[in-house]
């Protein structure tokens, strides 16, 4: 693998220098971005950590791939800026793993524990209340009744008309 820096742009705004970077690779399939990544921190001699490579695209046909990478000058730099999911591609963040429908964290077994118990007690109150009370004897009629529809004008006009038209 051959590794060939093409554009270097300082940018102190965010503390990093940006990297355009041409790679040919004859004999192997397109690199990952750790190998990348490595490569670089060997060229421009810092460390693997503040290397996070954005974007890299093999060209079609051709054992080249081109790429875009930056060096931070700090770790803690690279964190803030980077987008989480580079951040993720690159090895630098652990990916967020999603929560399980069967798994609960220790925290919320102990609670739960008590919300069965609550539960009960609520339960014997609701029986002993008799069911004639829970409905209502009638329901109190407080909406006035609907004017039926009138039909509409237009109706009547075209009625009209649709005669003088066959005529």
């Amino acid at each position: 693998m051959d590794l060939k820096i093409v554009e270097e742009r300082k940018n102190p705004l965010l503390k990093r220098t940006e990297y355009r970077f041409l790679m040919s690779h004859p004999t192997a399939a397109t690199p990952k971005r750790d190998e990348v990544r490595q490569e670089l921190a060997n060229q421009l001699k810092v460390p693997k950590d503040r290397i996070v490579v954005e974007r890299m695209h093999a060209k079609f046909g051709t054992p080249m791939s081109v790429g875009e990478a930056a060096a931070y000058s700090t770790k803690d730099a690279a964190m803030t800026t980077v987008r989480e999911h580079i951040l993720i591609r690159n090895g630098l963040k652990e990916k967020a793993k999603p929560a399980t429908p069967g798994a609960e964290p220790e925290a919320a077994p102990a609670p739960a524990a008590e919300k069965p118990a609550e539960k009960a007690a609520e339960k014997p109150a609701e029986k002993a209340e008799p069911k004639s009370e829970s409905k209502p004897a009638e329901k109190p009629v407080d909406k006035p009744a609907k004017a039926p529809k009138a039909p509409k004008a237009e109706k009547a006009d075209k009625a009209e008309k649709a005669p003088a038209k066959e005529a």
